[in-house]
């Protein structure tokens, strides 16, 4: 399922062509005022993001665009497939081009990576996770972009879950006082802990969900099996592709990759004038 929109396309969208066209194109108002055509094309395999940046490019620059979708956001592309058509004033079509393609292939390319990640795990109970490591400015757009790709959202931000880490833990007087302070105040809490001790420390001070950080796989399968279901557990610190798999046969609830959005190659995408 095409996941829900983020409240901030418009406002997301409208700084992307402040920051492009300034006070005006230069180049465009060169050209003809006339009529034309357009299609995209996707130039590689990829998944498919963006649809509603891309839409409201042009709708923000000229309503009169008219865009036909030949597929939907989450949907597989192959290399040299079309994936839209444009009709509108030529000026128009130019001046939105670069904006437009730029959310595409960055959300696509978004996607696309957390489709592949998420099909490592494949057969499994365990689900990939993205974090806090996106683009500035574009958080939501990211996201949006990893459920479409198959993966969960973690927090969106800082406001709306606890996740207490090392640092935390040092400034609050440790685990125990950290999770007691922050269960007054919040139900959906998170703990990150270093070691199997501090995971002991963790589950006995009512720990519901517990972070794993940099575990190796033994240490992880030991921590399945001290945990015995009292808590979920998330595993998360450079977790590659080639990881998931192991990571998950260990029992692990959650795999955490922020390579996801903050390591992302975008999609070819071009625009050609028909």
């Amino acid at each position: 399922m095409t996941p829900a929109l983020p409240a901030d396309i418009a406002s997301c969208v409208r700084r992307a062509l402040n920051e492009d066209i300034g006070p005006g194109d230069v180049t465009a108002e060169l050209l003809p005022r006339e009529q034309a055509e357009a299609v995209v094309i996707c130039r590689e395999d990829a998944i498919l993001c963006g649809i509603p940046w891309f839409n409201e490019v042009f709708k923000q620059l000229d309503e009169s665009v008219q865009i036909r979708w030949q597929t939907g956001d989450g949907d597989s592309l192959k290399s040299d497939m079309t994936v839209c058509s444009l009709a509108g004033p030529i000026r128009s079509l130019l001046t939105g081009e670069r904006t437009a393609l730029n959310f595409l292939q960055l959300l696509s390319g978004t996607a696309t990576v957390t489709r592949r990640y998420a099909d490592r795990l494949t057969g499994t109970t365990c689900r990939l996770l993205d974090t806090r490591k996106t683009l500035p400015g574009l958080r939501t757009a990211q996201k949006y972009a990893v459920a479409c790709g198959g993966g969960l959202n973690h927090r969106m931000g800082l406001y709306d879950a606890v996740l207490i880490k090392e640092n935390h833990i040092r400034a609050a007087g440790g685990i125990a006082d950290a999770l007691r302070k922050a269960r007054t105040r919040h139900r959906s809490v998170e703990i990150e802990v270093e070691s199997l001790a501090q995971l002991r420390e963790a589950l006995n001070a009512g720990a519901k969900r517990i972070l794993l950080d940099n575990f190796d796989l033994e240490t992880m399968a030991a921590a399945v099996a001290l945990t015995e279901g009292r808590a979920e557990l998330e595993v998360s610190g450079g977790v590659g592709e080639e990881q998931l798999q192991p990571i998950a046969a260990t029992g692990v609830n959650y795999i955490s990759v922020g390579a996801l959005t903050k390591h992302v190659r975008a999609v070819d995408f071009s625009m050609q004038v028909v």
